[in-house]
């Protein structure tokens, strides 16, 4: 049986993609929690080890590390051939989601919902103007790629789902509100059975 470590924190978007893919997967894994709020130095020596930026999420497969969170879903996928892995269109489908999350909705989500936590301060004037300006513009390309399907890898959910789940979750937080697209594709993937929130992915202790 494969080996699977994921190091990460409840407040980490990138985490959770990863977390709800192995979830979704069914695939058994231990879950250490790394504060990342603290500094890297107190993080723990494996997970520094492991973790070249001292970032997550880092998991461990079979004592191998991987990081970057858009690699390490392509290698769920891939290598366990679920989730869009089991096809080659399916892997294309994945790869050309993850790329447009990382570039677009992925870029300013996390970053107005940073604004929104140190309430501005280090972000140059209108800054957060632009950033929801590109949201408004993403939630367009949101529908295009989504389409008429319930998941963006069509009836189930796949990495593309979890990519894009990341960051998504947490609207409120970011000071935006979704389309009414985006708002059935959220209830969708809150119906999932193997849907968790970012505290039951990553538990205290």
């Amino acid at each position: 049986m494969t080996e699977l470590v994921l190091f990460g924190h409840p407040d980490s978007g990138h985490a959770c993609k990863v977390a709800l893919a192995l979830s979704l997967a069914g695939l058994s894994h231990e879950v250490i929690r790394v504060d990342i709020w603290d500094e890297p130095a107190r993080r723990p020596p494996s997970f520094l080890a492991a973790s070249p930026f001292a970032e997550v999420p880092l998991l461990m497969i079979d004592r191998a590390p991987y990081v970057q969170s858009g690699a390490i879903l392509l290698e769920i996928a891939s290598r366990f051939r679920l989730l869009g892995g089991e096809t080659s269109s399916g892997l294309r489908r994945g790869r050309e989601l993850l790329m447009w999350e990382a570039n677009r909705i992925g870029m300013c989500l996390p970053q107005l919902k940073e604004a929104r936590r140190v309430e501005g301060r280090g972000f140059p004037p209108g800054a957060v103007e632009w950033l929801k300006m590109r949201y408004d513009a993403d939630c367009d390309r949101f529908a295009i790629l989504l389409g008429d399907t319930p998941f963006f890898h069509g009836e189930h959910p796949g990495i593309g789902d979890c990519a894009i789940w990341g960051y998504t979750q947490w609207l409120a937080s970011c000071g935006v509100e979704p389309s009414s697209i985006m708002a059935d594709w959220i209830d969708s993937m809150l119906a999932l059975s193997a849907m968790k929130s970012p505290e039951e992915f990553f538990p205290i202790g």
